[in-house]
């Protein structure tokens, strides 16, 4: 039987501790949760959230297997998550576990008159598909936490002048830790890239050595993300931690790779090389192969006659 899946968007802070059964927040546009306190739902059925505004969350004491994009691992340490507004946060309750920790949650318009109001899009991981976790070490969390509860101590003093001054420096800290521990992150979890990297390039092979580019035009970004089950900026992240290159340089790589072979071993025009390649215009692959190795396809031709 299909699990029956509700939808919940959720405006405002206060929206969302009506929701979860909190006394109202201390302030309309930022709230600190502590999960510690919250009585887990004892509905069944799948809950797709779409939270307008950002939320970062340190979730403590997690037994049992963590979902990572679409593979699972066992981690005793926390687990730290961010979604931007917009983003969909999907939560199934078959396992009904509690979870412990700290739930912050921020509007944009608490950070619009700051520079972080701009700085914030700097920031990778927002735009990452929410179940791509960072797993913290234990030293890593206890970082964060103080962080936290700085945060909580100005939230709960009475509010005056300098309090949003003092908690957005406080936010922007923790983004910037975490900032950093997501860049160790690729390096540490390097066995788990090696082998998306692997996936990959299988993935360019199959789309470049057969009749498939033809019929769907050139792979994109969105269609490897697609297919590897991690986000387009994840997978971008990752390839440039290990090889200092985009998805995107990955694809047009492959892609000059064929285009050579093709020119060095037929008789196909230019514009068939072209169309055969999945480009709609001609003018567009010799401008890319011109980019890429400082000469037009017929001069790469003519240096193999």
């Amino acid at each position: 039987m299909a699990i029956k899946i509700t939808h919940i968007k959720i405006n405002s802070v206060s929206e969302l501790h009506r929701l979860m059964e909190l006394p109202k927040p201390l302030h309309p546009l930022i709230s600190l949760i502590n999960m510690d306190n919250v009585t887990p739902s004892s509905h069944q059925e799948a809950v797709n959230f779409i939270l307008n505004f950002y939320s970062v969350s340190l979730k403590r004491n997690v037994k049992g297997k963590l979902r990572y994009g679409q593979n699972y691992y066992d981690f005793d340490e926390g687990v730290l998550g961010m979604t931007a507004p917009q983003q969909i946060l999907s939560v199934n309750n078959e396992n009904n576990y509690k979870v412990s920790g700290w739930w912050l949650v921020f509007h944009k318009d608490f950070i619009i008159n700051y520079p972080l109001g701009k700085a914030i899009r700097k920031y990778g991981f927002f735009s990452y598909s929410v179940h791509e976790a960072l797993h913290l070490s234990d030293k890593e969390e206890k970082m964060l936490e103080t962080i936290f509860k700085n945060i909580e101590q100005e939230y709960q003093t009475s509010i005056d002048t300098y309090s949003q001054d003092v908690m957005v420096s406080h936010l922007e800290l923790l983004l910037n830790y975490c900032n950093r521990f997501y860049n160790r992150q690729f390096l540490t979890r390097k066995a788990v890239n090696n082998d998306l990297l692997t996936r990959m390039e299988s993935l360019l092979d199959a789309c470049f050595n057969n009749d498939k580019i033809i019929t769907q035009r050139l792979p994109s970004v969105q269609y490897l993300s697609e297919q590897l089950n991690v986000s387009p900026n994840y997978l971008s992240d990752m390839l440039r931690s290990l090889t200092g290159q985009t998805t995107q340089e990955h694809i047009h790589n492959k892609l000059i790779e064929k285009a050579k072979d093709t020119l060095s071993t037929t008789n196909l025009s230019i514009s068939e090389v072209a169309y055969q390649l999945g480009f709609e215009h001609p003018q567009s692959f010799s401008k890319l192969f011109k980019s890429k190795t400082n000469m037009t396809p017929m001069e790469f031709r003519v240096s193999f006659n």
